[in-house]
């Protein structure tokens, strides 16, 4: 069986395009051959800068032939009085058959007319001319570009392609307007090791040819070599290199054929901040930066991926040590610059700095970060002291977007205001809490330990919420230019992480009324941001705390508005009773209740009882009973009063779910027993009456959740 290979060359790809394309293609590929019934041994992606690639080892020589079974019209519109109709004609026309192949067949529809078909495989060769195409254009990704006169989009500008079946050129053409991009053998090296164009004569000899070439077409190995280089590296110079998966992934993507090499600059550098030095070196040149031993300190070393060729490794290091010695005496001269003045004299420069065009500067966003934070102070019951260092903290916690340093190297917001903050003598904790407030930047990072900074990253990111939810400015689908989902993803995970005693609804209630005093032309955000966040809350759940998706709907509701307000009021508690649920799923507990806790609420929906009320004692009469198992039910709700009213008021479920086991025989003996009764009897009275008893044991289970959103046997 033969081997396919396709080769798309290109103009240098972006890196962030390279990882993703190799996705694609494996499933695309995959699944399309599987399609047409083309299995092949084994499917390999290559990929660099300058090439995608795919070999494709023994595919079949041409599709099985088969048999396809069709399905037509209705029998009764085929055929009248036995005579096929022009139903029947067009159907077998179509198909290619006489009318007398067609067969009627019963269905669980009715009978239909089927015809039998038999398909000769096609071709492989026929297939992949069709199929390649389609991989190549159906490629997806951001910045695609035309070029030329046509319409062609893809990363980069394509200036080659070879399409060999063997050693047979499969023709294929893609056309960018006036240009045509027709399929051949011919290929190119690398750029400086190999210069010369190159001729495929075997589709399976690829990778190797084009390794003598210069050229390593196989990005894992690649990886393989840049660490290994990188380790050897790092032992000469006596240190040691923490690999960034990220960094290695990007270098992966840039380089055809790796060279490690080293480069040094002065050890008058290391006195500026860690993460200046390694955001120079890592974010703005690819380089990686060298530590002792110990993984302690910086030591004067990096270590760049070359390109180029190996003979020039000490020409091109000497050039990456200028540039990293420019860049390094520029971020000295910003440091010093900005260290000359106290952090608190650049906030008047944040008036000049726009937050949004209808939500003004970022003076504006820190005055309102601010008042929220005093507003967490208070839900906290903070002393004095603590409030006033968090007010500080709010205060400052964006000066240093102004600062030079910040304005060359936007990675560093944060984490120069904490250097800043410590530089001008503000207080450890408010340093700490300016640079911690931005955490956690994305899914993953760590959280802000300080209390500072968990409450000034919250009152950031609520104002944000708020704010850009007033205008208006919801995300939808895919769509999220302000990373509200994130903001709001934050907000939920730092207080958990904190467990900090947060009524969020209270927050966006007190931020939406503010934002309407300064803008009247609106209306308030809050309907709006309710369900966002309980989205957020309950994706949270599911997604990141791996629990069952009812688990999540019972303590959320689902539309129930005191659940709802609930959840919002007390983020830690909706965390605790899903955690809670299921757990008692998992050891068997939620079966004990699940069955009289779901039947009573059931019956009790026939009623009008206010899902507030636990006391029986106001709304059931025992004058009206006429079974002595509605006197021991009556009794049970009585005694679990005080049990349901501790455990909601302590977040102790566990007791409430001990007692509701423990009246569980009662309730039984209410539905089934030797005194059960009818509850919807005859006389109204009697009926409410019985309701009412059911309705206040569902009342009790709702401290929990909504049983009615859990799956029963999940």
């Amino acid at each position: 069986m033969p081997t396919f290979l396709l080769e798309v060359g290109t103009e240098e790809l972006p890196a962030d395009f390279i990882d993703s394309a190799i996705e694609q293609w494996q499933t695309a590929v995959s699944q399309s051959l599987k399609a047409q019934f083309l299995t092949p041994e084994t499917l390999e992606i290559f990929a660099t800068p300058r090439r995608l690639a795919l070999l494709i080892h023994e595919i079949p020589q041409k599709q099985p032939d088969r048999e396809e079974e069709i399905k037509g019209p209705p029998a009764s519109a085929a055929f009248k009085d036995g005579q096929p109709t022009k139903a029947a004609q067009g159907f077998a026309r179509k198909q290619g058959i006489e009318v007398d192949a067609i067969e009627i067949r019963d269905t669980p529809k009715g009978a239909f007319a089927f015809v039998r078909r038999q398909i000769p495989g096609r071709p492989a060769a026929e297939i992949l001319r069709e199929l390649t195409p389609e991989w190549i254009l159906g490629l997806e990704g951001r910045r695609f570009m035309r070029w030329g006169d046509g319409d062609l989009r893809f990363p980069r500008p394509i200036r080659w392609l070879i399409a060999l079946l063997d050693e047979q050129i499969l023709p294929l053409e893609l056309i960018a307007g006036s240009n045509k991009i027709q399929s051949d053998r011919h290929s190119w090296g690398h750029r400086i090791l190999h210069p010369d164009p190159l001729t495929l004569d075997q589709a399976s000899n690829y990778a190797s040819v084009m390794k003598a070439a210069g050229v390593e077409v196989n990005p894992q190995e690649r990886q393989r070599i840049i660490q290994k280089q990188i380790n050897v590296l790092a032992q000469k110079l006596e240190g040691s290199v923490e690999i960034s998966p990220k960094l290695l992934a990007e270098v992966t993507n840039l380089v055809e054929y790796p060279t490690a090499i080293a480069g040094n600059f002065e050890a008058a550098f290391l006195s500026l901040p860690t993460e200046v030095i390694t955001t120079v070196m890592v974010t703005h040149q690819r380089y990686f930066p060298v530590h002792n031993l110990s993984g302690t300190a910086l030591l004067p070393y990096f270590i760049a991926i070359s390109n180029g060729d190996p003979d020039k490794s000490e020409i091109i290091s000497a050039g990456n040590e200028r540039v990293i010695r420019a860049r390094l005496a520029d971020a000295q001269f910003f440091f010093r610059a900005d260290c000359d003045q106290p952090l608190e004299s650049y906030l008047p420069q944040l008036s000049d700095v726009t937050f949004q065009e209808d939500l003004g500067t970022m003076a504006d966003k820190v005055n309102r970060i601010v008042i929220t934070a005093q507003q967490i102070s208070e839900q906290l019951q903070l002393d004095t002291e603590q409030a006033g260092e968090i007010e500080r903290t709010a205060l400052l916690c964006k000066a240093d977007l102004v600062t030079q340093m910040v304005y060359e190297f936007p990675e560093l917001q944060g984490v120069m205001g904490e250097k800043y903050a410590i530089a001008c003598g503000e207080s450890d904790s408010v340093a700490q809490g300016i640079v911690e407030h931005y955490l956690p930047r994305s899914a993953g990072d760590q959280m802000p330990q300080s209390l500072n900074g968990q409450v000034v990253g919250i009152s950031d990111r609520l104002d944000t919420l708020v704010s850009i939810f007033g205008l208006g400015l919801i995300p939808s689908g895919s769509s999220d230019p302000f990373a509200l989902r994130r903001a709001a993803n934050a907000i939920i995970n730092i207080t958990w992480d904190s467990e900090l005693s947060l009524n969020i609804l209270e927050l966006i209630e007190q931020g939406a009324s503010d934002f309407l005093q300064a803008h009247q032309e609106y209306s308030s955000p809050v309907d709006a941001l309710k369900p966002f966040l309980l989205q957020r809350i309950q994706t949270l759940l599911t997604d990141e705390l791996k629990l069952d998706y009812d688990l999540a709907n019972a303590v959320l509701g689902e539309g129930d508005r005191d659940y709802e307000t609930r959840a919002l009021q007390n983020l830690l508690d909706v965390r605790e009773r899903a955690l809670f649920l299921q757990q008692i799923r998992q050891n068997g507990e939620l079966t004990k209740i699940y069955e009289i806790v779901n039947r009573s609420a059931r019956l009790a929906a026939k009623g009008d009882l206010s899902t507030e009320i636990l006391d029986p004692t106001a709304v059931v009469s025992p004058k009206l009973f006429e079974k002595s198992s509605e006197q021991a039910f009556y009794e049970a709700l009585i005694a679990l009063v005080p049990e349901s009213e501790t455990a909601r008021a302590e977040r102790n479920y566990q007791r409430l779910v001990d007692s509701l086991t423990k009246i569980a025989p009662t309730v039984n003996g209410f539905f089934d027993g030797p005194e059960s009764v009818l509850v919807m009897d005859k006389n109204p009275a009697i009926k409410e009456n019985r309701l009412n008893l059911l309705g206040l044991l569902r009342n009790h289970s709702r401290i929990l959740a909504d049983f009615a959103m859990i799956v029963k046997g999940m």
